[in-house]
């Protein structure tokens, strides 16, 4: 099992926990409604686009209300087995999926009370960091500071954007989490404090 199918059961197991109608980190979805976006993004072809390209999301979006109607266990038994067949997201499901899984699992995760950052194997926390230095490229090209991506241990993970030096010091997970747009991480910011308050407000993610 890769490192992303691993984090794909462990994402579900967690819905089923807190249940469908538990508040996430994606603004006004419940569990239900993210459990609905992967569904789409892995099997309907036809409406994925809309998920990154606003002229297409109304599309998208009525096609997830209507999956989210979908009997929950069923929902959840659908992201369980990954993509199919059919799905480009198969071949490159350890790769595509990583961050997704991860990320998702958190946005439920922290978006319950008394949440703590969870312990990671060694291969999950690879996975992500390798991903993160093009995430970064990606999420805060336009942003409004000069950032170091740096963990605890001194090592830099990306630099990215243009003005006033910021350096960002955490964890390779939770770095992801902060570029991908959430704020419920454990970080340390060293800057300039308007600077600081400039790059948390700022948009951030895809």
């Amino acid at each position: 099992m890769t490192a992303a199918q691993r984090e794909r059961a462990a994402l579900v197991e967690t819905m089923r926990e807190v249940g469908p109608d538990a508040p996430t980190l994606c603004g006004d979805w419940t569990t239900r409604d993210l459990a609905a976006h992967l569904v789409v993004r892995e099997r309907r072809l036809d409406a994925t686009p809309g998920i990154m390209l606003p002229a297409l999301a109304g599309y998208t979006d009525k096609v997830q209300r209507r999956t989210a109607q979908t009997d929950w266990e069923e929902l959840l038994d659908k992201v369980a087995s990954g993509p199919p067949l059919y799905s480009p997201f198969k071949l490159l499901d350890p790769v595509a999926n990583m961050g997704e899984m991860y990320i998702h699992h958190e946005d439920v995760r922290r978006a319950q009370s008394g949440w703590e950052p969870r312990p990671l194997d060694d291969s999950t926390v690879n996975a992500l960091t390798r991903s993160l230095p093009l995430m970064a490229k990606m999420t805060l090209a336009k942003a409004p500071a000069r950032m170091t991506l740096k963990t605890p241990q001194g090592k830099v993970l990306a630099t990215v954007g243009k003005g006033q030096p910021l350096t960002i010091v955490g964890e390779a997970q939770e770095l992801l989490l902060f570029i991908s747009g959430r704020d419920e991480v454990r970080l340390d910011f060293d800057g300039d404090p308007a600077t600081v308050e400039a790059v948390r407000g700022n948009r951030r993610g895809l």
